[in-house]
Order: structure tokens, then C-alpha cells, then sequence
């Protein structure tokens, strides 16, 4: 009960640092942020998903199910499952930070939590438990010529900003939307699992974490409503349910909740828990960002804009796929799941807010 009061009081608290807005605000110890929230932006480091791989998937693939050796940086791709240039490439782009990318197409946060297999590398797509791990090796890696890290040259406490967008494949078909988690375990354990990855980062000098919120899944056309843009089948989903109607309500409720957790945990987490003394988290609500973009989509989108169809859709063998006459700017969704790269463009322009400290979008403790 004690520790349940002294949250809502440092909830309250967090009200009177308020921006003038909905969204964003500070928790105790943030202020005002007349300046920056990192004192330098020279480095993104980024775990997650297919919504922010760029190649590291097609890594494994073309290597036998291999992962890049350690102390490898993997170049630039703009064959990405959003049609083009990630939202992490974007932020690289517009602020000159050094991108680090870990993402995995496919990925969840812990294969022993959600286990999805892929045959080109025969096994599970690998994991944000890969992602950290593979970081942390990359971080000590020792060049045996130089004798030191030619892989990360300028990391430090105060420039580097550690982004975490995890949940897609964690609560979509195949996993908690189908009651397909193992081992006994529910949507709390995927929580923790973020968590405990922050855990590794911070250990391994991490301090400035922005974790990225669930998007509005309801919303993509794999999962949408009937009439409203909603597919009754895709090859990501060949034999869907055609209970469309509650599989959108379902995932709009699955979505809510983690949110809800990401909202709550997070500021007793550093300030009740004291789990990462000295570190600032900001959690970027990029739920309520692309929800805007559907519900304003003139102001992030070329006319006419379609925030409601796929650019590109494949029938459900994955063949016959077909682009539509209009240019992808002017979709909010590339396939019936991923961003496209018009909205990308748009969550890393207010990223780049997120870092300053100005975001709307964005809730900061420390």
C-alpha cells in the first residue's frame, strides 16, 4: 500500500513539470528541459524488431543462420520490410548520430517466452536476448591489429541514447494473440523480459533509455476492423480466424495494457525501485504518434492520404505481390503490418524531439 501511494504521488508530481500538452512529462529530478535531455546525441544503439531491422535478419539468412561476427558494423539497407529507409536510419540521417543496429526482423524479446521459427536459418527468428547480448559482445570487442574497439570509437555515458521497440511478433498471431506463449508464461513475463534487457544495457554503461511503446496494432491491416481496412487473411496470417471483429478488439486491449505497464512501471522502476541509479529513461509514445497520423493523416502524408490499405500486398503464399498506383508517401502502412517509410520518417523526426527533451510525445523520468 506504501509503495502504491508513493507512486501516485510521484505520478502526481510529475503533473506540476507538465509540458503545456497531453502527453509528455517529467518525473522528479527532470525539470523543465530547457536544454537537451542528452547532454550529447553522437550514438543510437536500437533493439528491437522488423519495425527497425535494416539488414541483420538478411545477415543470418544469407550466412547459414549464422550472426554477424562480432565487432561488425552492417551497412545501410533500404530493403526493409517498411519499403525503404527505417525510422532509425532517419534519426541517423537528420542528427549525424552513429547508428548501431541490432534489430532483428521477426524478433520477440525472449525466444523462450514466444518461439517463432524461420526455415532459411532453421531455427527461431533470434531474439532481443540476441540483441543485448550481441551489443555487449560488440562493446568489448578488441581488434586484434589495433588492439582496440574499432567498432564503437566514442561511446559513453552521456552521448549515447539506447532505444528498445519490442512487441509486434511478442503479442500478434502465433504468439499471446493466439495463446501460443510457452513454458506457462503471459504477457507480465514479456514485460519483465524488457526490463531485464534494460538491466544488461545499463550494467554495460547504458544511461539514457528511450523505450518505444506498442504501436496501434487494432489499426494495421492485419489486424484492423472489417470495413475499416482490416484483411480477413495475409501470408503473415494465412489462416486467420474470421472472427475479424474480435481479433481487433483483442489486440486493442493487449496493446492498451502493455502501455498501461510501460507507463507505470517504468517511474517505479528508477524512482521507487531505484533500479538504474543515475540513468533517464524517456517512453515514447508512439502508440498516440501513429494514432494521430491515422486520425490527421494530411499532416504527415502526401494527398490524398490512405492510412487504412497496404502500399503492397502479396497474396498468402507471399507471391504475386503487387504495389499500388499512388506513391508510398502516401501510406501510412507499407504491408498489412509495417510502417512505411513515409511514417517512419515521421516517428523519427519526433524521435529527434524525444532526445532534445521536447517531445509531446514523450514521458521522461530520472
Amino acid at each position: 500500500m506504501m509503495q502504491l501511494l508513493t507512486l501516485t504521488l510521484l505520478t502526481a508530481s510529475a503533473v506540476v513539470f507538465a509540458h503545456d500538452d497531453d502527453h509528455g512529462h517529467c518525473g522528479c529530478g527532470c525539470g523543465s528541459h530547457s536544454e537537451a535531455w542528452v547532454p550529447s546525441f553522437d550514438n543510437l544503439i536500437t533493439f528491437g524488431d522488423s519495425y527497425t531491422d535494416e539488414n541483420r535478419l538478411n545477415y543470418f539468412i544469407n550466412h547459414n543462420g549464422s550472426a554477424p561476427p562480432v565487432g561488425t558494423l552492417l551497412p545501410e539497407s533500404t530493403s526493409t520490410p517498411g519499403g525503404g529507409i527505417t525510422w532509425d536510419r532517419w534519426v541517423s540521417n537528420y542528427t549525424g548520430a552513429k547508428l548501431y543496429d541490432y534489430a532483428v526482423s521477426g524478433a520477440v524479446c525472449d525466444n523462450n517466452i514466444i518461439y517463432r521459427y524461420i526455415a532459411p536459418i532453421n531455427g527461431p527468428f533470434p531474439d532481443v536476448v540476441y540483441e543485448v547480448n550481441a551489443f555487449i559482445a560488440d562493446s568489448k570487442y578488441i581488434n586484434g591489429t589495433t588492439n582496440t574497439n574499432t567498432l564503437y570509437t566514442d561511446r559513453k555515458s552521456d552521448n549515447t541514447v539506447y532505444s528498445m521497440w519490442i512487441s509486434t511478433n511478442d503479442l500478434g498471431s502465433y504468439a499471446f494473440l493466439t495463446d501460443s506463449s510457452l513454458n506457462q508464461t503471459t504477457i507480465s513475463d514479456y514485460v519483465d523480459c524488457i526490463y531485464n534487457r534494460f538491466d544488461s544495457i545499463y550494467a554495460n554503461g547504458g544511461r539514457y533509455f528511450v523505450l518505444m511503446n506498442t504501436a496501434p496494432l487494432q489499426l494495421s491491416p492485419l489486424y484492423g476492423l472489417p470495413g475499416q481496412g482490416g484483411v480477413a487473411a495475409s501470408h503473415y496470417w494465412p489462416d486467420k480466424p474470421a472472427n475479424t471483429t474480435e481479433i481487433s478488439y483483442k489486440m486493442k486491449e493487449y496493446t492498451t495494457l502493455v502501455n498501461s505497464l510501460f507507463t507505470y512501471r517504468t517511474p517505479y522502476e528508477l524512482l521507487i525501485a531505484k533500479r538504474y541509479p543515475g540513468a533517464s529513461f524517456a517512453v515514447y509514445d508512439v502508440n498516440s504518434f501513429i494514432t494521430d497520423i491515422y486520425n490527421h493523416p494530411s499532416q504527415y502524408l502526401s494527398s490524398p492520404a490512405n492510412v487504412t490499405s497496404p502500399y503492397y500486398l502479396c497474396d498468402l503464399t507471399g507471391a504475386n505481390c503487387k504495389t499500388a498506383s499512388l506513391g508510398l508517401d502516401h501510406y501510412l502502412w507499407y504491408d498489412e503490418l509495417h510502417p512505411s517509410q513515409q511514417t517512419d520518417k515521421a516517428i523519427a523526426r519526433e524521435f529527434v524531439n524525444v532526445v532534445k527533451g521536447t517531445s509531446k510525445y514523450a514521458t521522461y523520468w530520472e
